[in-house]
């Protein structure tokens, strides 16, 4: 299952013509909490390829979540700057912000946050009705396998159903890029299996520059590239030249 190798001069997955969809120059964040002072990033810098899967793999306080989050504009760097197409996310304010989390990206999250009240399609629906070019949501959901669960309620999905409604959610409005922060930490196994069979499908099939981070190392064999943390750096680079199908794994 160990069919990958290191290359911790590289960069990029596999198609080294990829265009970069994101790149993050000298990222710091500084936390205060009293006289405290937590250094939560330390000097990141990376690039987010067109269409890559790549993983962010690390322990908790590791800092990859924080780089997630400014990387979706969900939060902004204490220095440092995330360009994307070219515009520094910087310099146009909480606006601008909203206006690439709104358009260009799709957060898959731990916990779900489905609204109870509605149906999965109805779940998805909410952010079709404001997306610029959104696909239908029983598209988005037939893409992650639950075309004949549409008219079901989150209480009547398991765990690993609406964790794949999440991301019908998060990929309806054909974002730019998919951000998952840690989507089969609350799941067992087989349904983790499930979830990130549906990520990798996103990616394969829509072609979404896909984050996926975990302090799960087995998932990380399904990536195109891993970047390991530890205390807020990047402590590495891997390189998979051959990657592992989600249903191969086990943990």
């Amino acid at each position: 299952m160990t069919a990958t190798t290191s290359d911790l001069s590289a960069g990029k997955h596999d198609d080294s013509h990829a265009a970069v969809a994101l790149e993050a120059r000298g990222l710091t964040k500084v936390y205060h909490m009293g006289a405290v002072e937590v250094q939560a990033l330390r000097g990141v810098d990376i690039d987010l390829y067109q269409g890559e899967l790549i993983v962010l793999l690390g322990p908790s306080g590791s800092g990859k979540s924080t780089l997630l989050n400014i990387l979706g504009g969900l939060d902004v760097p204490t220095e440092g700057k995330v360009v994307f197409r070219d515009h520094d996310l910087s310099e146009g304010g909480d606006k601008a912000l909203n206006l690439y989390r709104r358009e260009h990206v799709g957060f898959v999250f731990q916990f779900y946050n489905l609204i109870p009240s509605l149906t999965a399609r109805e779940n998805v629906a909410l952010v079709t009705e404001i997306a610029t070019n959104p696909m239908r949501p029983e598209e988005a959901l037939e893409l992650v396998g639950l075309g004949e669960r549409l008219d079901h309620f989150p209480a009547q999905l398991s765990g690993g159903e609406q964790q794949r409604v999440a991301i019908a959610r998060a990929i309806a409005k054909r974002p730019d890029l998919l951000l998952c922060d840690e989507p089969t930490g609350a799941l067992d196994s087989k349904t983790g299996i499930l979830v990130l069979e549906a990520i990798m499908r996103v990616n394969e099939e829509l072609g979404t520059t896909t984050a996926l981070i975990t302090h799960n190392a087995v998932i990380a064999d399904t990536a195109h590239r891993v970047l390991s943390f530890a205390d807020g750096r990047i402590a590495g680079t891997k390189v998979n030249k051959t990657r592992i199908r989600p249903e191969e794994l086990a943990w």
